[in-house]
């Protein structure tokens, strides 16, 4: 019986094409069908489509790294600054092997060792000095490596003092690693190094970033009267698939496009959205260097002590500058700014009183928006119907005159369904600021690009910056506030599209774009690396109040005594 039925499932698709196509050449005539009829040909459509397209992820395709290219043609100037921004953050390679290398050759944190070298006084440190560390690294047979690449996080902390400062690591590529610290507090010491990846591992993460651009897909929605489609889109998309949609932005050059629908127009595009995630991206060899409490984020231990007693200043000055460290909870910036503690809301409310804060950029400055708002009970969010975490959002003190806003930046953007007249660009947004001495503006934005290549984020620095240029020009009293990336949890899966590596690279790319211009940093970086508590892509709440803390005490900074 089935198989009679199939015979005829050309003839019956046929009859479906046809009635479609006979409807759409008399559309005027749909205004006086009822709901049935209407919710009828709705389903027929959905029929339709999924009999051309199969749901789910678009097809697979490497990108390698042409992604990287697309935009406007980068001027002389643009193009040498390009190069030497990716020579900064260059990483050193492992040896090349004619085959995959098998675990028993890569970096194994249990193997691996670490030691404190003496101080120029011996074993005693004073308050000033500066404290090295050199790290071994071992493979799982228990081999020394003979070469470098492996990402290390190191730290100096002391939970009695509520203390801790982020380490400098040198890789010396022949297996040995320099931890570095400055010596900040008098009392106990504990140094803590991490192997985040190894080598192997970020040769594999390096590759997807190159190759994969597309492991993280988006989509949207078309629709037009009763009919919608839904198709795949992203910032490069091969167009010998099917034609494409072209949604560059006019002002900044930003490419972006879509599969264009088979049926509608490419201008009735309605929202954007998190399409989902490739998967079986690397072999079953390579998904051996990405496990959980093997080779993700596992502590490498000392030879001997790991901790040291640090005794009241004595001379000199530690070489090393971080942008600041904790004690007692509190981070302490070193340079810049001196610290406030905004503790009470009604601090807050005094401090921002006859503000425009204007919040620009992914979840983690969405985080501030939701603090502050949550935090002063004299703000009161205004119903704009945004989806949640989604934003744009707003919220108004009317008797202090201070006015919070938030909006996430344009594409690529993971969120949740995002509607396509709400997509901004950063640069275009700053464009439209009359700016001032009463205008705040915070930018956060990099946790969604660590799956395309350097050069797309570079390119959107660059516009930003330009925008921010022209804000400082026309408006030199304006606050800019940058926020660095942070840590974050990893597993194997998100490993693959966040890596603290990625971020890496993102940070030393950020720092340089806007090093020279009037802008002040959160180094959420160090901040997140030095703090006790567990990594998270969303800080937790005692980070977030550090940040918002250093946030204030650049809006409203400490009067100096005269």
């Amino acid at each position: 019986m089935c198989r009679n039925l199939s015979k005829y499932a050309p003839i019956f698709l046929l009859l479906a094409l046809s009635g479609l196509i006979f409807l759409l050449r008399n559309i005027h005539t749909l205004e006086n069908l009822n709901c049935h009829t209407v919710s009828t040909l709705y389903n027929l459509q959905s029929r339709i489509n999924s009999a051309f397209t199969q749901e789910g992820t678009p097809p697979l395709y490497h990108n390698h790294t042409f992604c990287g290219r697309l935009g406007q043609e980068p001027s002389p100037e643009d193009a040498l600054e390009e190069r030497y921004l990716l020579d900064s953050i260059a990483w050193p390679e492992p040896p090349p092997h004619s085959a995959p290398t098998p675990l028993r050759q890569t970096s194994d944190p249990v193997h691996s060792l670490f030691a404190i070298l003496p101080g120029k006084e011996g074993r005693e440190w004073h308050v000033g000095d500066q404290l090295e560390a050199l790290i071994q690294m071992h493979d799982f047979q228990g081999r020394p490596k003979r070469y470098g690449g492996d990402f290390l996080v190191a730290r100096l902390h002391s939970p009695e003092f509520g203390a801790g400062v982020a380490g400098q690591v040198l890789d010396h590529r022949n297996g040995f690693y320099s931890a570095l610290f400055p010596l900040l507090w008098v009392g106990s010491a504990r140094v803590e190094i991490t192997l985040v990846h190894s080598s192997e591992a970020v040769s594999v993460l390096r590759r997807l970033r190159e190759e994969r651009p597309d492991r993280v897909f988006f989509k949207s929605l078309f629709r037009s009267g009763f009919l919608s489609e839904t198709t795949v889109c992203n910032m490069c998309l091969p167009p010998s698939q099917q034609p494409l949609c072209n949604y560059t932005d006019l002002h900044t050059g930003e490419p972006w496009y879509c599969y264009k629908p088979k049926m509608l127009s490419c201008d009735t595009r309605i929202n954007h959205a998190k399409g989902g995630y490739q998967k079986h991206l690397i072999t079953n060899k390579e998904a051996l260097l990405f496990q959980s409490g093997v080779n993700i984020k596992v502590p490498i231990h000392a030879s001997g002590p790991d901790r040291i007693n640090v005794l009241p200043r004595k001379k000199g000055k530690s070489q090393l500058t971080p942008s600041g460290y904790y004690y007692e909870g509190s981070w302490r910036p070193l340079g810049g700014v001196i610290m406030r503690q905004f503790n009470e809301s009604s601090a807050i409310t005094q401090c921002l009183r006859g503000k425009v804060i204007n919040m620009y950029g992914d979840s983690t400055i969405r985080q501030w928006f939701e603090y502050l708002n949550a935090f002063v009970p004299e703000l009161k969010e205004f119903n704009l119907h945004s989806p949640k975490n989604v934003g744009p959002f707003m919220a108004v003190d009317s008797v202090h005159n201070i006015l919070l806003k938030y909006r996430c930046h344009g594409p690529p953007i993971r969120f949740s369904t995002v509607t396509s007249n709400e997509l901004r660009y950063i640069s275009n947004e700053l464009d439209g600021l009359p700016g001032g001495p009463d205008t705040v503006v915070a930018l956060s934005i990099w946790a969604h690009f660590s799956t395309f290549p350097v050069e797309v984020y570079i390119r959107r620095l660059r516009h930003i910056r330009r925008a921010l240029v022209r804000l400082l020009d026309r408006a030199p009293g304006t606050l800019v506030v940058i926020r660095s990336a942070n840590f974050q949890a990893l597993d194997q899966e998100v490993s693959l599209y966040n890596s603290d590596w990625y971020s890496q690279q993102l940070d030393g790319v950020l720092r340089a774009m806007f090093k020279g211009l009037d802008v002040l940093l959160v180094d959420a970086w160090e901040m997140t690396l030095a703090h006790h508590l567990p990594h998270a892509l969303h800080p937790p709440p005692a980070i977030v109040k550090n940040m918002i803390d250093i946030l204030l005490s650049y809006v409203c900074p400490e009067k100096k005594k005269s």
